[in-house]
Formats: structure tokens, sequence, C-alpha cells
């Protein structure tokens, strides 16, 4: 697991795959948390918390982060419109989690209103994107902000309850059109932005064969971390977003070509033309390994 002592440069490094959400009113629950495995935690003062309990999540937050828990540790405020914001910006300076989780989040302004908002203390800001229509035309802004981020990630059930639809997803799980269009928008804007881009939820939290199936779609398409809502899928999301030894040796293979051959663009290994990109992610792979190793 990641430090809690981590700061903002860190933990952009740290290898974090999964972010499991635990509601911020349910103390008893932070420790089995912590023992899941999950590279960080999502105290979550929003939508799993009543609003008759939100005080005593807050309090609850606060004296858990006193004990310095042992892993990286977000916390998602309520949105910044919210009548609860005010306290639970007070909450996150007093408690000093890792990094602040923002929903509802329109665009890079947004990033800095929070930043102003937490009174000088360096968090990195983890938005959640997209979760409202006009949120999605504000995705190429967070490149402004890349160095206040601990990532992008988005959300595929509050947009299409904003817009009426039924649902974001096809009977097998699948995104309908629309909401294939807002993840891979999310996507491209992390990466223009150089960090992190983060899977949404996948709900079904006993449907564990087809929670793999996403997570491999997921690191296919570029995504490198996931968020989870059930400790039962930290295992599943932390081995999909890990280098398999397959992948390793590969990567190996192709560094070791292109170093013994420094002038090359181009190279053929084994049966393959491989060129700079190709390093590039072989690069990608043994510098994860390296940080997995070192964590």
């Amino acid at each position: 697991m990641i430090s809690p002592e981590l700061d903002s440069g860190s933990l952009k490094a740290a290898p974090m795959r999964s972010l499991l959400f635990v509601p911020a009113d349910r103390p008893d629950r932070f420790e089995k948390a912590v023992g899941s495995g999950a590279d960080a935690l999502i105290l979550d003062f929003e939508d799993s918390v009543a609003r008759s309990a939100k005080a005593k999540g807050r309090d609850a937050v606060t004296e858990w982060l006193g004990t310095r828990p042992g892993v990286t540790t977000f916390v998602r405020v309520n949105p910044l419109d919210s009548p609860f914001i005010a306290d639970d910006i007070a909450a996150v300076v007093a408690a000093r989690p890792n990094g602040v989780v923002l929903p509802k989040a329109k665009d890079a302004q947004d990033v800095r209103r929070l930043k102003a908002l937490l009174e000088g203390a360096d968090l990195p800001i983890l938005p959640i994107a997209c979760e409202t229509p006009s949120a999605i035309f504000g995705l190429g802004t967070y490149e402004e902000v890349g160095s206040n981020l601990a990532g992008l990630t988005w959300g595929a059930e509050d947009l299409p309850a904003a817009m009426g639809a039924n649902s974001a997803r096809e009977p097998d799980g699948s995104y309908t059109d629309p909401y294939r269009i807002v993840r891979a928008l999310v996507l491209f804007a992390a990466h223009a932005a150089s960090v992190p881009a983060i899977e949404t939820v996948f709900p079904a939290i006993q449907d564990l064969k087809g929670l793999a199936s996403y997570v491999e779609r997921a690191r296919r398409d570029g995504f490198t971390a996931m968020m989870a809502i059930h400790p039962a899928q930290v295992k599943i999301i932390n081995e999909g977003f890990s280098p398999t030894a397959t992948e390793i040796e590969e990567a190996r293979r192709i560094i070791d070509a292109f170093e013994s051959n420094p002038d090359a663009g181009v190279l053929q290994v084994q049966g393959k033309m491989l060129d700079l990109p190709h390093l590039k992610l072989a690069k990608r792979i043994l510098r994860l390994v390296h940080i997995e190793t070192e964590s």
C-alpha cells in the first residue's frame, strides 16, 4: 500500500490501481477497507451519507485520519454548490487526507475554486468529470491544472439521471453510445493533462467475472486505475491493472533489443516490427513494476 505521508508529487508517481469507496459515517468499515488491499481509500461525504449523518461522517474521518491509517486516503466532499461544502472543507483542512475527490466537477475553474477553499492545503484533487451535461464541454480545460490533479475520473450514474435516461448501459453491461463517448473523452482529457485516467465503478458487486472483463477493457483502452465500491472487487482490479509476467518479459526483450541497436528507429523482435512507441510502452511497464516493488 501507499504511505499516507506522500506529497502531491509522489502521489502521482505511486501505483494507484484501485480506489475503494467507504461511507464516511461507517467507521466500522474503515479497517476492513484498509485490509482489502486497495491502493487508496475514498472516504465519502457525498452520495453514500444521508444528510442527517454528514456531521457524524466528518467527525469519524477526522478522528480516524489522526491515527495515520497506513493507506493513501482521499475524501470525497459534496459538490461546490452544495450547502455542505463549507463544513466539508473545514473537516478536510483539519484531517489533511492525501487528496480530495471533487464530485460534479465542471472544468478547471472548479479545481481552482476548490484549491482556494482549501486555504493553502496542498492536496491533490481528483475531479469526477462528466456527472452533468455541461461538464462534457469543460474536459479540455483540465490540462490547465494538471499539476493540481491526482487523476481524472468519471461517473456513469449521475449523468444519465440528469438527462432523464433510463440507463447508461446495455443489458449486457456495456455502455450505450452517448456514454461510450463520454468515457472516451474523459480518457483523452486525463492523458492530455498527463494524469492517471481512472475508470468508473462497476456496480454489479457479485459479478466478479463481469468485473474482470470490465477491468481488462479499461486497461486495454488506456485507463490505469479504477474505483471500487466493495472490498471484494479490489483484488481483481489490482491484478487487472498490474503487468503480467508475459508483458514484463516482452518489455525487457524490447528494451534489450533497442539498447543493442541504439541507432535503430525500427526493429524486428520475434517477427514483429517495433518502433519507438513500443519502446516507450515497454519502459512504462517496467517502471510500473519497479514502483510496485518499491512500495
